[in-house]
């Protein structure tokens, strides 16, 4: 048997160097040209090279900024040129060879295709290991000034597609278009914050006991990254993985969620765009079960990061594990929302009912266990029953929508599966309770449940689901005491007037984040991540960037 590559595959040796030869050289050259350099913070493109992107340009006088529109991913006549749909390796986008297989990207509003897309194979896979193993040192090598340069120019992309990247973003996955454009921009915030963060990797000089020893800290990258995300915030939880990972200098290959791709690649194309040496980041679309074998048992890959359910991360940490891999897991959540009887209540359940309904309530950090103190009870029902009526259902790119599909019937099937536990153990449907058959199949009705208790699947089980249970409680101790008792932590929430209830309450709930009089956590400053079964590691903040680096101490003494 011939000698096997990093991925575990048989390789031709010739080849094998061929392409590391060509790999080094495209990271010089690329790394020569440096064209970002040209203009800090703005995307500058050889018009030679792009001429067939430059039917239009946003925002005005930004040169080369390319509309999504001119690469509209819909099946069907498009405005202009068309995204390639299929791997991303070493700075091209692979085309599909003869026998590869492909899969259809759906609209969850009516299940008609957006997308045919090439689903990377066994040498995709290969090469894109290759060619990360090779850009490593290259990229750890690339001043952290430079690969801020780099990332503030993927944000300034980002920025200038926001509008018809978030309709991409809607048809593959379901939320409306106001939805989608923001997450297009909070994408952007994550890769204009670890510009910041790249410039920042600070090491340390530590006063040494022994005369003559100089003790050094350094920060150095982890290696290659594997990552995988989510469908339910396609762009923002991809962008949360590469943007800290490419400024701490790692390469990255990424297995986009098979329901909802499209995104992932329009970072990777803005990445192109933006002057990443080929091989810094692949993109490898299809079934990631079977993607993620040769990816996690490569010895190419030091480090797995995971947005997913649970089970997902007990299975990518057990392979992990073999290898000795770091990881970082962003996994399940089911908040717990305590409103106290200071609070405006009605004001209190508006927010509520905008924030657990958001993308159908499709959030791991989404509120979804509403514990309500007994003298504010009946207003806040009424109140959020009402708010929660006035909700429209429909399809994403609908500007009069306010939620969007379940992403699939699975979904459907879970949800209905939830409600029917519930009521069957003594809840009562105060509104909503199943699918508008007007709308389609995937279309659930915003639901609330009342007289629901902790014996309820819908309670106990993250839901992931527009479904609102409201429970009474007496006191701070019994709010925390049913607020702690499910496995997840990842986030917490509590509304009160009060600072001593605020504060008893955030320091009681066991959980990695807690909003007090907000629902707004997400954010590309602050670190977002859980405790418990939800997961460990953080992504934002100051925080983030530090899952991809390592520390090395050196003690030097003086010659002898």
């Amino acid at each position: 048997m011939g000698r096997r590559g990093q991925a575990g595959l048989p390789v031709d040796d010739g080849l094998a160097r061929r392409r590391a030869q060509d790999a080094r050289a495209g990271h010089r050259a690329a790394l020569q040209r440096q064209p970002w350099r040209a203009c800090p913070g703005v995307l500058h493109v050889d018009r030679r090279q792009d001429a067939r992107f430059r039917r239009r340009l946003v925002p005005e006088g930004v040169p080369g900024l390319m509309s999504v529109s001119q690469v509209d991913t819909a099946v069907g006549p498009a405005a202009g040129e068309r995204l390639p749909c299929s791997p991303f390796v070493l700075g091209e986008w692979v085309s599909p060879g003869t026998g590869a297989s492909s899969f259809v990207v759906e609209n969850p509003a009516d299940g008609s295709p957006v997308a045919s897309v090439a689903a990377a194979g066994q040498s995709d896979v290969e090469r894109a290991l290759c060619s990360a193993d090779e850009a490593a040192a290259v990229w750890a090598g690339t001043g952290g000034w430079d690969r801020a340069q780099v990332l503030r120019a993927v944000a300034a992309v980002l920025r200038g597609w926001a509008i018809d990247a978030g309709r991409v973003l809607s048809r593959e996955q379901g939320k409306p278009l106001a939805q989608a454009v923001w997450e297009i921009e909070a994408s952007a915030d994550q890769f204009d914050w670890y510009a910041d963060e790249a410039r920042r990797i600070y090491g340390r000089v530590v006063p040494a006991k022994d005369a003559g020893h100089r003790i050094q800290v350094v920060r150095e990258p982890v290696g290659v990254v594997a990552a995988f995300s989510s469908w339910n915030f396609p762009a923002l939880l991809a962008a949360r993985k590469l943007a800290p990972a490419l400024a701490a200098g790692c390469p990255v290959v990424i297995c986009p969620p098979p329901e909802a791709p499209l995104s992932t690649m329009l970072l990777a194309e803005a990445c192109r765009r933006a002057g990443l040496p080929a091989g810094v980041l692949a993109v490898l679309p299809g079934d990631p079960a079977e993607l993620s074998e040769p990816v996690l048992r490569s010895p190419v890959v030091r480090k797995v990061t995971l947005t997913g359910s649970v089970p997902v991360g007990r299975i990518l940490l057990g392979v992990a594990a073999a290898g000795i891999k770091s990881t970082s897991m962003e996994l399940g959540g089911h908040a717990p929302v305590l409103v106290f009887d200071d609070v405006d209540v009605r004001a209190v359940a508006a927010m509520c009912v905008a924030g657990k309904f958001r993308n159908a309530g499709q959030v791991c950090a989404s509120p979804s266990r509403f514990f309500v103190q007994r003298g504010a009870l009946e207003e806040f029902t009424d109140e959020f029953v009402r708010q929660t009526e006035r909700l429209r259902l429909g399809d994403g790119l609908d500007s009069a929508s306010d939620v969007g599909p379940l992403i699939n019937e699975r979904r459907v099937a879970a949800t209905e599966e939830l409600i029917a536990d519930a009521v069957g153990k003594g809840a009562t449907v105060l509104t909503g309770g199943g699918i508008d058959p007007g709308l389609g199949r995937t279309f659930f009705k915003p639901t609330v449940l009342g007289a629901a208790t902790s014996e309820m699947k819908v309670m106990t089980d993250e839901p992931f689901a527009p479904v609102a249970p409201i429970i009474p409680f007496d006191t701070v101790d019994d709010a925390l005491r049913e607020a702690n008792a499910v496995p997840f932590g990842l986030a917490s929430y509590v509304f009160t007037n009060r600072m001593d209830r605020a504060t008893a309450a955030a320091e009681g709930l066991q959980a990695g984040m807690v909003g007090v009089n907000t629902l707004a956590l997400a954010t590309a400053e602050a670190p977002f991540g859980g405790v418990k079964e939800s997961g460990f590691g953080r992504e934002g903040g100051a925080e983030g960037i530090e899952d991809y680096l390592v520390s090395k101490y050196i003690n030097t003494v003086p010659a002898l």
